[in-house]
Parts: structure tokens; C-alpha cells; sequence
């Protein structure tokens, strides 16, 4: 799927402008203080303070009912905040709702097509309630199922659709508007694994191409690592950590060292491969990851293992053989101060006696960092009640 630009986007912006934008600028496009939805006595989003940079593409992740929802529709004008307050692109989404529904795309969770209308009809109707007619009516429609690859399905009924390709309809139906901003309610649930990579892709696209900037809200991790330049995480209503990737592992305990072993190993000798790996001098813990029972090696690393800032290769063997059921994935924490190369090469020389299949430096996971900060939270919350109590 290719994005074609047949006009210019007024709005363009390179990649180094969207970078130099800082967590404190007053002028991004969303941005919120204190904001706070109160549903009787209970609190649906607690006090947000959310800001989210021109030309990213920023997740919001949680769990249903964490308030992503809520938070979105705060941000839309389609709800009114009990306290605090929000601004999307400038505008209060309180008194300038329609303003802000000119200026933003929304796809919601659950996207909603005349099915017995083709794509393009049901594209003329949002062109009209847009304001839009005649022949700039039909150039927006034709740009946007071009930009989200469905020019040959664009004159079919959409109760032939996939799901998937009614997000991308859903997409282009937000584009009309030629917004500022997206902001997308989980735009790839129930969607095939294709679907969402071309759905992925299309957003990466439109940022590099238009400079939109792009709110995502999601429950789905590896999909949200995969495109989001940063991550907000949502639990209870709160925003409880919010940067890349890295920075999120470093903040909720992932910063030291960590290396990934995959042993072929009887489970009979996983003892034995924690006293090996104890005897290494620098190691302070090791433990079962894992298992591999049906996947590939190959698959493995690619999800799992990533070699960082280590020059060469991983020790690697038959990378491409099925996984067997003696496999053992091994996670072992070794002193931060520790150089990683000469960490491997001390791993390797201790793990003599098994068949080491692959090492290299392991990169905690979206998954494995989430349910660190929601546990951490969630403990946090508890002590805070506990004192209450007393």
C-alpha cells in the first residue's frame, strides 16, 4: 500500500520539526491538565495530564476500561470533563465542538457503513455532512482510497467488506476533512494479521507523507511497539508512564542487563544450567523464560531477541530448525556496570555442557513492561488505601 500525494498537505511537516518538539510545548496538538470524568461515584479518568506531539504517532495503552475510551471522548467534545481541562489543536473541545470535529479524524472502535451503499457513496454522504460537493467533493474521495489502497473495492458494496478493510474505508473517511489529527480508537481489533500490518502501515505513512499527528488508543501491545513513536500507559483511570519504549523499561526496573540463552535442554537439567550460569562471575539471577514448543527459532528471535548495541551476531545455530519440546529459554541479569561482550563470551564458555542454541542481549517486551508498571501501580494504590484505612 502506497501513499499518493496528489496535492500537497498545507499542513507537511519534516521529520525533524516533529522531533524538536518538546514534552512541554504549549502548541501541541493535544494536550491536557488535570482532566477528570467522574461517572457518580466512580472516577473513569483521573486527573490526565497528556500531551501528544505534532507529527507522532502516539498509543495510548490500557486494558479495556482503563479510560482510554472516556479520554477520547473528552478530547472530541462528545462528553464534557468533570474537572481540568483539554485542548485539541488549540480548541476547547468543550466550547468549540464542532470546530474541533472539523479539524480532527476520528475512527472509532466500531466502524459504522451503510452496507447496502459501495465505499464511495458512503464517502459522498461524509463529503456532504463535511461541507464538501461537486468536484472537490470527489477529488478528497478519490485521494483518500487511494491513500488507503482501496481504489478497486471504492465502487463495491461495503457488506462485502473485510474487516479490515472496512478500517481502511474508516481511515479514508476521517482523511476527507484533511484533519490535523488523528485520533484512532482501536483501529486494528479483530482485524487478520495482514489487515493490520497494511493498517500499521498506512498510519506510518500518513505521518511521513502529511505530518498528521495520530492519537492510538489500544489493549493490543506488540501492535502498539510496532508503530508508536511513544506510549502512554493507562490503568484505573490513570496515566501511570509515558515515553518510547526503552525509556518505559528503564523506568519501571528493566535497566540492567539482560541476556537471552535458548538451550537445547532436558527440563531434568534446568537446575544444573542455574548453577552454571550462578558460577559466572557478574550474573545475579537467571531464570526460565518461555518455552518453545511451536515456533521457529527464527520466529523466536525475531520477537524476543534483539542483539542492541552488541557488534557482530549472536551465537546462533540452525536457526531456521522447528523448535522442540527440550528447548529452554533462559533470561539471565547480570551486573549493569558489565560489559556485555565479555559477559557473552563467560555465559558461552560456562554453558559447555549443553548445546547452547542462541545468546544475545534480550530487550524487554511492550507486554513484559506494561504488566510490570499496571503491578507496581496497582501495589502503589493498595499501600495508599491501606493508610487511608488507618
Amino acid at each position: 500500500m502506497t501513499i499518493v500525494t496528489g496535492r500537497p498537505s498545507r499542513r507537511r511537516r519534516s521529520a525533524s520539526a516533529a522531533a524538536a518538539a518538546t514534552a512541554s510545548d504549549p502548541t501541541a496538538p493535544i494536550r491536557t491538565r488535570a482532566l477528570t470524568k467522574r461517572y457518580g461515584e466512580r472516577i473513569a479518568v483521573d486527573a490526565l495530564d497528556l500531551e501528544v506531539r505534532a507529527g507522532e504517532i502516539f498509543g495510548l495503552l490500557g486494558q479495556n476500561g482503563a479510560g482510554k475510551t472516556t479520554t477520547i471522548l473528552m478530547l472530541l467534545g462528545l462528553t464534557e470533563p468533570s474537572g481540568g481541562s483539554a485542548r485539541v489543536v488549540g480548541l476547547d473541545p468543550t466550547r468549540h465542538p464542532l470546530e474541533v470535529k472539523r479539524r480532527v479524524g476520528y475512527l472509532p472502535d466500531s466502524v459504522g457503513f451503510y452496507g447496502n451503499m459501495t465505499g464511495r457513496e458512503n464517502l459522498r454522504y461524509t463529503a456532504r455532512l463535511n461541507g464538501l460537493a461537486g468536484d472537490e467533493a470527489e477529488d478528497a474521495i478519490s485521494l483518500a482510497v487511494e491513500h488507503v489502497g482501496l481504489t478497486d473495492r471504492a465502487d463495491t458494496r461495503t457488506d462485502t467488506y473485510s474487516r479490515g478493510m472496512l478500517q481502511r474505508l474508516g481511515i479514508a473517511d476521517a482523511l476527507l476533512k484533511d484533519p490535523d489529527v488523528l485520533i484512532l480508537d482501536e483501529p486494528t481489533a479483530s482485524i487478520d494479521p495482514i489487515g493490520v500490518e497494511d493498517v500499521l502501515r498506512l498510519l506510518r505513512q500518513l505521518v511521513h507523507e502529511r505530518g498528521i499527528t495520530i492519537l492510538l488508543s489500544s489493549h493490543l501491545l506488540n501492535q502498539v511497539q510496532s508503530v508508536c513513536d511513544r506510549v502512554g500507559i493507562f490503568a484505573f483511570g490513570q496515566l501511570i508512564g509515558v515515553g518510547t519504549v526503552p525509556e518505559l523499561a528503564e523506568r519501571f526496573g528493566f535497566s540492567l542487563n539482560h541476556i537471552e540463552l535458548v538451550v537445547d535442554a532436558d527440563p531434568e537439567q534446568d537446575a544444573e544450567i542455574v548453577r552454571a550460569l550462578k558460577r559466572v562471575d557478574g550474573v545475579i539471577d537467571a531464570e526460565l523464560g518461555i518455552a518453545l514448543t511451536d515456533r521457529t527459532l527464527a520466529e523466536a528471535a525475531a520477537a524476543a531477541v534483539t542483539t542492541g548495541d552488541l557488534e557482530g551476531p549472536p551465537v546462533e545455530a540452525t536457526p531456521d530448525a522447528p523448535a522442540g519440546p527440550q528447548e529452554r529459554i533462559w533470561i539471565v541479569t547480570t551486573e549493569p556496570e558489565r560489559e556485555l561482550h565479555a559477559m557473552i563470551s563467560s555465559i558461552v564458555g560456562a554453558m559447555a555442557a549443553q548445546r547452547l542454541i542462541r545468546i544475545g542481549r534480550h530487550a524487554p517486551t511492550l507486554d513484559e513492561i506494561y504488566r510490570r508498571a499496571v503491578e507496581q501501580h496497582g501495589k502503589r494504590r493498595l499501600a495508599e488505601g491501606a493508610e487511608g484505612a488507618a
